[in-house]
């Protein structure tokens, strides 16, 4: 059954990578979230799942790594900061379903004599377990990572390494002190590094969520891939859009200052603004369809109400006072005419302001709602069905945090 699952999530994916048209420009801005996609892609199809270990500088992590090969497959010494740079070995273990299983030894993070930096973040980052040694209390920097992790949505598994350092009851203060410190909806598992324990958690691990952590992963990162595409699109062509907004706003503003009747005002209005929106959906580039095409016009219609009875109340006064203009007009010389320009042009700016007002939330709706070809990454993670809430407590952080963490609103028109 989880084959198969691994083996539709592959399939899914693949087909809307095909789907995604992208720019030059596009693939050129994003080409590492591509690499990493396309990489994190192919072990989807490999069943092959990436375990990161991770930590500060010297505090044991190529030592716990070679005490699960049972031999010294990593790099050690007793200066701290020997790794320095990203080693990976496949680890001897016969999964029913994963057909390898990778074990990354990564530099300590506060260490600055490494090569690659960045790259050996990245490839921390894009694993689907993360295991965090620490050697005693965790401090703001240790604290600082782990939270970013768990924002994006990784699983995170602490060890407490060099364990011989300390009593029992110091043992017993320091896990407390930690444990106040993490999430308290996480429940996030603390170890100690005894003789096996690593390993045997390491295999009930693996067999109990190895492959659902695989495609959660991989979900995650087309789910991100997909958000810069998106933020792409925004910012390059904001001022196409800013333009358009600017188009319809002076159609609208003619169209209300000229015409003496409210209702075609609104009529007028409301088909200018369906147009508005059709108009900037092609400017994107993001198809907006069913549920999410219903959402959009409700939320916009909603703001197109408010926006509305403010400006039907007005004009409802405005055209009352033109027709009493128009109507003393021959009893005045004309020139009780004179104050009619100032109010259409008062008029005209209302709807210029409710058309911007409307481009913007416009825009808004349609880079949230939207999608870049058939499927939205973020809505398959939402369905997926997964018992575990170890690992479901992590995808909602990674929900939640998806779009926060992105701030936009800059890049509207």
């Amino acid at each position: 059954m989880i084959q198969a699952e691994i083996d539709r999530h592959y399939l899914l994916l693949k087909n809307w990578w095909e789907s995604v048209d992208l720019t030059t420009y596009e693939k050129k801005h994003l080409n590492k979230e591509i690499i990493s996609f396309n990489q994190q892609l192919f072990r989807l199809k490999e069943k092959k799942i990436r375990i990161g270990f991770y930590g500060k500088a010297g505090v044991g992590k190529s030592s716990i790594l070679n005490s699960l090969f049972n031999q010294k497959k990593f790099k050690t010494g007793v200066i701290n900061g020997s790794t320095k740079k990203i080693e990976i070995n496949e680890w001897p273990f016969n999964h029913k379903i994963l057909k390898t299983i990778e074990l990354l030894d990564s530099p300590g993070f506060d260490f600055c004599n490494v090569e690659n930096p960045k790259n050996i973040f990245t490839q921390i980052y894009n694993s689907e377990l993360i295991y965090f040694i620490i050697t005693g209390d965790i401090n703001r920097n240790e604290l600082s990572e782990i939270d970013f992790f768990i924002k994006n949505g990784k699983k995170i598994i602490i060890i407490l390494n060099k364990i011989d350092i300390w009593s029992d009851l110091e043992i017993k203060k320091i896990l407390e002190n930690i444990k106040s410190k993490l999430p308290e909806n996480l429940n996030i598992p603390i170890f100690l590094n005894t003789q096996n324990n690593i390993k045997s958690h390491l295999i009930d691990t693996l067999n109990k969520y190895g492959e659902n952590l695989l495609i959660l992963n991989s979900l995650q990162l087309a789910d991100k891939l997909f958000l810069k595409i998106k933020e792409q699109r925004l910012k390059r062509r904001q001022k196409e859009a800013q333009t358009i907004i600017g188009k319809f706003a002076t159609i609208k503003a003619s169209g209300v200052a000229l015409n003496p009747l409210i209702l075609l005002d609104i009529a007028g209005s409301f088909a200018l603004d369906t147009a508005l929106i059709n108009e900037l959906s092609k400017v994107y580039g993001l198809t907006i369809k069913g549920e999410s095409a219903k959402n959009i016009i409700k939320k916009i219609s909603l703001n197109n109400i408010l926006l509305g009875a403010t400006q039907v109340g007005v004009n409802t006064s405005f055209n009352v006072i033109r027709k009493i203009i128009l109507a003393t007009a021959p009893f005045t010389n004309g020139l009780s005419l004179l104050p009619y320009g100032p109010i259409s042009i008062i008029q005209a700016a209302i709807a210029v302001r409710s058309t911007r007002t409307l481009g913007k939330l416009a825009a808004k709706e349609i880079f949230h709602r939207s999608k870049v070809c058939s499927i939205d990454p973020s809505l398959i993670i939402q369905r997926i069905i997964i018992k575990e809430p170890e690992i479901f407590n992590y995808t909602k952080i990674y929900l939640s945090n998806r779009l926060l963490e992105n701030n936009f609103v800059i890049f509207l028109p």
